[in-house]
């Protein structure tokens, strides 16, 4: 697979993503949902740290969450080139087509996340209460490298009551699939499952 081919693959992905984003953005109160089927919600909520809301400050108290947010932006930013590299030298040496597509939908995935991080904060309104503008007036949100990422895909696909005698929630209820992620998330975990589920496929005993 070509350079070219895997471009366009990450071009495609970005504008499925940010076009995605910015419309929930402009359509959508914060923590506004709309059901489309039983188990799946269109549900519109933001992340300004990582995988499940984490944030580095929840580890490492003596940093601000400010600071934090800042030093996880530029650890993603540092990331994607190397992610970006990965992929050049891939298929620069003419890699298999499983390794070079799941480091492009990696790749794509982290540069849209990126994208909010680095810039919603100064391209958006807040979305308290309210439908957010594109560019307002009064300026956005917050500042440089401390824009929230945008999900909006919720699967609630069943809730269940967890058994009293179950270890730490037990008598709770259980909801699969809690997280809300985006389109970013589903390229990002692709490209990973892809490398996992067809390592063999994905790297040749030469590359190996």
């Amino acid at each position: 697979m070509s350079l070219k081919k895997s471009i366009i693959l990450i071009v495609l992905v970005l504008l499925l993503d940010q076009i995605s984003k910015i419309y929930i953005k402009t359509h959508f109160k914060l923590q506004e949902s709309v059901e489309v089927f039983s188990w799946f919600q269109i549900y519109f909520i933001e992340n300004d740290g990582m995988a499940w809301g984490t944030k580095i400050s929840d580890f490492i108290s003596f940093i601000s969450e400010r600071s934090a947010k800042i030093i996880l932006t530029l650890f993603r930013v540092v990331a994607i080139f190397g992610i970006g590299y990965w992929l050049y030298d891939s298929t620069n040496k003419k890699a298999t087509k499983t390794l070079i597509v799941a480091v492009a939908l990696i790749f794509a995935g982290a540069l849209g996340n990126i994208i909010d991080s680095v810039f919603y904060g100064v391209l958006f309104d807040d979305s308290f209460s309210q439908v957010a503008q594109f560019l307002p007036e009064g300026g956005g949100y917050d500042t440089f490298l401390h824009g929230r990422v945008v999900d909006m895909l919720y699967f609630p696909l069943f809730e269940i009551d967890l058994p009293e005698w179950m270890p730490f929630y037990g008598g709770k209820r259980f909801n699969f699939f809690e997280p809300v992620f985006n389109i970013a998330d589903v390229a990002i975990s692709t490209g990973f499952v892809m490398l996992i589920v067809f390592n063999k496929q994905a790297f040749s005993k030469k590359e190996a």
